[in-house]
């Protein structure tokens, strides 16, 4: 995906699901989220446990998030073998779009979520792109 289209990503989309998010202030989930939130995107964090992060409601999974809460973009923090899951839930859940954080590659739930509609962003920093591109 070309820089003009993850511009218009990052310019159209503001609420984001971030999964795998951990609570600890010094792990890169936090980080990216915490710099999210402070440009304005509404952040969902999605894990396991817990109960609030980053002053946002845990929610345990994609589909545990009220279905009125529209789901933009669900950015993974996971390791490229837990991807597909997720990539199902973010289909059901309609959101618009599926980011692959740095070093996260998962070509068959790449083309899943892009043949179910989805845009899909690969192995690539959401913070990084927004600082360079925004």
């Amino acid at each position: 995906m070309g820089e003009k289209e993850i511009k218009e990503i990052l310019s159209t989309y503001k609420t984001v699901a971030v999964v795998g998010i951990s609570p600890k202030e010094d792990r890169p989930s936090y980080r990216v989220a915490s710099y999210l939130k402070s440009k304005g995107y509404r952040i969902i964090p999605v894990r396991p446990e817990g109960n609030m992060i980053i002053g946002e409601k845990v929610y345990h999974s994609l589909q545990e998030i009220p279905k009125e809460i529209e789901v933009d973009i669900v950015d993974i923090f996971r390791k490229s073998e837990d991807v597909p899951p997720i990539v199902e839930e973010a289909i059901q859940r309609r959101a618009k779009v599926v980011w692959m954080q740095e070093g996260i590659v998962n070509a068959e739930s790449a083309a899943k979520a892009e043949h179910a509609g989805l845009k899909v962003v690969m192995d690539r920093c959401i913070k990084k792109e927004h600082q360079k591109l925004l």
